[in-house]
């Protein structure tokens, strides 16, 4: 087993667990954006979970620890074109307040674009 510091996350066997993390994470997303895209309207479990997992990887990426693998640029960017197609279509229904929905579209394009741009850096 390889220690290069003393950090929680400086040593082989803490990178094994982090590519672990991420990979269900990416492999929760990857699952969601191939399934019904009804699961992935702005009100249905992983409608939420999805940008979620995405922030959650964001957050690990940008620490710079060994073992954090994130999916190519053009993987992510092809979830976004899929997530935000299911957003659009499906938001008015809801009768969100027009402020809140151009926050929140903000918000998931900005979370998509920060995952493919650290995606692109790491690589």
């Amino acid at each position: 087993m390889g220690t290069w510091g003393a950090g929680n996350f400086d040593s082989d066997t803490a990178a094994d667990h982090l590519a672990a993390l991420t990979d269900r994470l990416v492999t929760e997303v990857t699952e969601a954006m191939a399934g019904d895209p009804v699961e992935l309207e702005p009100d249905e479990y992983r409608g939420v979970t999805v940008p979620c997992n995405l922030e959650l990887l964001l957050v690990l990426a940008r620490q710079g620890w060994v073992g954090v693998i994130l999916p190519p640029p053009e993987v992510i960017r092809a979830w976004q074109q899929t997530f935000l197609a299911v957003w659009e279509r499906t938001i008015d229904g809801l009768e969100p307040d027009p402020a809140y929905k151009d926050e929140r579209r903000a918000v998931l394009d900005g979370t998509f674009e920060q995952l493919a741009a650290a995606s692109a850096a790491a690589k």
